[in-house]
């Protein structure tokens, strides 16, 4: 069951497609919906001749009351919760794993008749991005004064085989030689490799250039084609003279180039001209 107090973007819902006898006694198919905290009936009915058989016995195995009211004082202690001064807080999570968010049982053409018999049911789910158990909305609402929150591919409990996740986890604790150039947030190390300026000033004009270029090294080897062209993108601004202010003109173009193993190379080149009136 959903969180009853957390400020849902999109709440999740308990749908069931119910048959009920209409006012005229002709049995009618429609669609209830329950928010998270109205449903806790429908679990006690649904379960309510819920057993399993062991040894022979017959053990009844009804909706726990007791482990609810458990889980609302945990979440009340955790809600409540801060981290002390001088500790530093990190929440990483997993994504791009089509997690459950909402449920529905039945169909408008199959409705369902007993609540007791929803436990037989196969449901389908409306999923959204986690990791398979957490949704990422969910994942990253800890409540706390968090330093990062990074998201990285990988399922509940497997994220914590993977080397991503090891990667961050070093940078952060500054654990071994960490990069200083490495971005945990988009897992890039964005690599200075050359930056050239130059100003010159005679005769009421003055003409700046700057050449700077660097290398984007990631893990990622996929759709890398080192024979594609360039993505090249200019842009232009320009000031007329003023009482306050020269006339100028400045002009930048940046070049990215296709990834080649791991690598890609981007470039700047800008240069401004300013002419005094």
């Amino acid at each position: 069951m959903a969180c009853p107090y957390f400020h849902w973007e999109y709440m999740p819902l308990l749908e069931i497609w119910r048959e009920k006898e209409g006012c005229n006694g002709i049995p009618q198919t429609i669609l209830e919906s329950y928010r998270p905290g109205e449903s806790i009936d429908i679990f006690k009915e649904s379960l309510s001749g819920n057993s399993i058989d062991y040894g022979g016995e017959n053990i009844p195995l009804p909706f726990n009351l007791e482990i609810l009211k458990w889980a609302k004082e945990t979440h009340k202690v955790l809600s409540e919760a801060k981290v002390p001064s001088g500790v530093k807080f990190y929440n990483i999570y997993g994504i791009n794993l089509e997690t459950p968010h909402s449920v529905c049982y039945g169909s408008e053409e199959a409705p369902i008749t007993d609540i007791r018999d929803l436990r037989f049911s196969e449901p389908t789910y409306v999923c959204v991005d986690g990791d398979g158990t957490v949704p990422v909305e969910s994942a990253k609402a800890d409540g706390l004064n968090a330093e990062a929150r990074v998201g990285i591919p990988g399922e509940h409990r497997g994220i914590l085989c993977e080397p991503h996740l090891y990667r961050i986890l070093k940078h952060w604790l500054k654990a071994g030689n960490p990069d200083p150039f490495y971005n945990p947030i988009n897992d890039y190390v964005i690599l200075p490799t050359a930056f050239e300026m130059e100003s010159l000033h005679e005769k009421g004009m003055q003409v700046t250039s700057l050449k700077e270029e660097w290398e984007i090294i990631t893990e990622d080897q996929g759709n890398q084609d080192a024979n594609k062209n360039p993505l090249v993108s200019s842009i232009s601004v320009s000031q007329g003279p003023s009482k306050q202010s020269s006339r100028s003109e400045a002009h930048a173009t940046v070049i990215v180039h296709p990834q080649n193993e791991g690598k890609q190379h981007v470039e700047l080149n800008a240069i401004s001209v300013s002419i005094d009136t």
